[in-house]
């Protein structure tokens, strides 16, 4: 019998039964292992962290796209900046008024991994054509590129590495720069139990460049130890949104949701004390 350990706290190690290992490489710049569990499908771990798991993955995805596509009064164009497994674009993609989406991933492999061991994430949506898909660094993009998007969905690993540039005050600036009247800016900010510092560090940004700076939240079982925030940077007001509102523009998303609902669009801004507290310190 195999275990897996989830080593991305210090104080804290969770474990996986591995029932069949799928793939398993070893390079120069990290370690990937794809599993099967019984309880959470197959499981993407990069350098002992878990990264997607295919029984939960939906809530995630789910959130980070709707939200802000439902808030918005009417997206024409989104930017993808990661979300290489296809999920962000799979949900984007179900928004029928939307013309264009974006992806900038720097790594070609990781498209390319997903498509042949991930299927079910993406859901055929890098063979849509109203998705560009683009292998180059994601902050070098948004810094150099003239065009506006109405949203920029920021699907970023944990701030280490390569992937620390997305979570500083340059290239939130470089995204405001890159929006739309109106736009807004959603990124991936961890579980705030666990890493207040990671979410505190990004709204401090936000409240600097923005207008409004403050997060929206999930629970999604996969990244335990709490609930999972999503940074929100917007020059609009958009607390006055309805459920009336957002019920309308629901019914025309094309196929059924398993976590995200009007109801728990405007819930996800009501934050417990202690990330409230987090926000305000930011």
């Amino acid at each position: 019998m195999t275990y897996v350990s989830e080593t991305l706290y210090a104080d804290i190690r969770a474990e996986y039964k591995a029932d069949k290992i799928l793939v398993k490489e070893q390079s120069e710049t990290q370690d990937l292992l794809l599993f099967e569990n019984a309880a959470l499908g197959k499981i993407l771990m990069l350098d002992g962290v878990t990264q997607v798991t295919t029984a939960d993955e939906f809530i995630y995805h789910e959130m980070m796209t709707h939200v802000p596509l439902f808030a918005h009064e009417n997206p024409q164009r989104v930017l993808i900046i990661g979300g290489g497994d296809g999920g962000i674009a799979r949900e984007a993609l179900r928004h029928q008024g939307l013309q264009k989406i974006t992806m900038v991933e720097i790594d070609a492999n990781v498209p390319a991994f997903s498509k042949q061991y991930l299927p079910e994430i993406s859901g055929g949506a890098f063979e849509n054509p109203r998705l560009e898909l683009r292998i180059e660094d994601g902050a070098a993009y948004v810094k150099n590129t003239n065009e506006k998007f109405d949203v920029i969905i920021v699907d970023s690993t944990d701030p280490a590495g390569p992937g620390a540039v997305l979570f500083t005050r340059e290239f939130y600036a470089d995204c405001k720069k890159s929006l739309t009247p109106g736009g807004i800016l959603v990124t991936q900010n961890g579980v705030p139990f666990m890493q207040a510092d990671e979410l505190k560090s990004s709204v401090g940004f936000f409240k600097e460049l923005f207008v409004h700076g403050a997060c929206f939240r999930a629970t999604v079982p996969t990244y335990a130890f709490g609930e999972m925030a999503m940074g929100w940077a917007t020059d609009k007001d958009y607390s006055g949104l309805t459920l009336e509102t957002l019920q309308k523009k629901f019914v025309g998303l094309a196929g059924d949701t398993g976590y995200y609902t009007p109801k728990v669009h405007l819930a996800a801004f009501a934050l417990p004390a202690y990330i409230e507290k987090i926000i305000q310190a930011a």
